[in-house]
């Protein structure tokens, strides 16, 4: 018996394993609902526009938020959501599209979300992850070769055709402003994205050697003056995108990628092939980026000198892992008040108790 019983074990260990790299399973999904608190009310400040439509082709007021939804990264969403709203001028018109794989508990996840936000406008979206799976090569992190990491080259695609812009945020940011403010940030001439620029990095660094000696490749930098952007905060005009093909352009190269391995870091370096040089540069408030440490290593960061009105937690350490082991970073205070986890350790639990 104590054969059977080790193997038994062993057994239940690998399967708890597995799930904590990717998420949780659906079985588990009515007691992960249990454990977000629902958050207060906010409702629309004075001289906001009526809404009309309910999310459709007529609700040209919508302020509309894309960032895609899983179980692993789902306190990270709650939170974002919670701080979206706390801080929007016209919070009841603030749109979520959300994007989830097709393999998901969409149901369970869409009452996670009404349980947290009883009257949140959004809707989810499957996304085949098998349409970009083949693509994927091999990253520095693991959790960067998840294909949901790379839905938001897909988002024309996936929202309705009558969805003509979106503002794509991902699931381990804080924004303490107006997104209203982020909205009305013009694209001007043909550009398709908006997004902070950071010059003074070294943007050779993001592609290999294989890339910067071949003959032809580099050329596609040719007359611009290329910086590095984060595409975890992004403004995007998805007509544009539609028109130019976008998507295609991405996906060739990744094509590359996998028989010539230009580049090491998942699903940004595409974008800076597409679309670096040519981006509107949004101020750099608007994405105070590598709270999170490294991609290698979770190390605490400090924030950069001047306004912020988003905080990302790109990098391996996210804010909730660092907090349930008792090993915060100080930036991780910041993250705190939106958290509407149901533990004793959170601020909105207290204040109910």
């Amino acid at each position: 018996m104590r054969p059977v019983l080790a193997a038994a074990i062993c057994f239940l260990l690998l399967r708890s394993c597995a799930h904590a790299i990717r998420s949780f399973p659906s079985e588990l999904s009515h007691d992960v609902r249990v454990k977000f608190l629902e958050a207060p009310e906010y409702r629309n400040g004075p001289g906001c526009p009526k809404l009309d439509g309910d999310g459709g082709g007529g609700a040209g007021s919508l302020v509309r938020v894309a960032m895609t939804l899983d179980f692993e990264y789902l306190r990270g969403t709650v939170a974002a959501v919670h701080s979206v709203l706390r801080h929007a001028s016209c919070p009841e018109n603030v749109f979520f599209h959300f994007v989830a794989s097709a393999s998901a508990d969409r149901e369970s996840l869409a009452g996670i979300l009404r349980t947290a936000f009883p009257s949140l406008g959004f809707r989810i979206y499957g996304f085949d992850d098998g349409s970009v799976g083949r693509l994927i090569s091999s990253s520095v992190r693991h959790a960067l070769e998840n294909p949901l990491n790379y839905a938001r080259s897909y988002l024309a695609d996936l929202l309705e055709p009558f969805v003509e812009r979106v503002i794509y945020l991902d699931s381990d940011v804080i924004l303490v402003d107006d997104i209203l403010k982020l909205w009305t940030v013009p694209l001007t001439g043909s550009r398709v994205i908006g997004a902070p620029e950071y010059c003074h990095a070294n943007f050779a660094k993001y592609f290999s050697e294989e890339f910067w000696s071949d003959a032809e490749l580099p050329k596609v930098f040719a007359g611009k003056r290329p910086c590095y952007f984060n595409t975890g905060v992004m403004v995007m005009d998805l007509v544009r995108w539609r028109e130019g093909d976008y998507r295609r352009r991405i996906e060739g190269w990744m094509e590359i990628q996998r028989e010539r391995r230009i580049y090491e870091l998942g699903s940004l370096p595409p974008f800076l092939l597409v679309f670096g040089g040519d981006i509107e540069p949004i101020d750099r408030r608007w994405n105070q980026h590598g709270l999170g440490g490294d991609n290698v290593v979770n190390s605490c960061r400090a924030l950069h000198p001047g306004p912020v009105s988003l905080l990302h937690w790109s990098g391996k350490g996210k804010p909730w892992t660092r907090l349930d082991l008792k090993m915060p970073c100080p930036v991780d205070s910041l993250w705190m008040p939106y958290d509407l986890h149901s533990s004793k350790d959170s601020p909105l639990a207290a204040q109910r108790l």
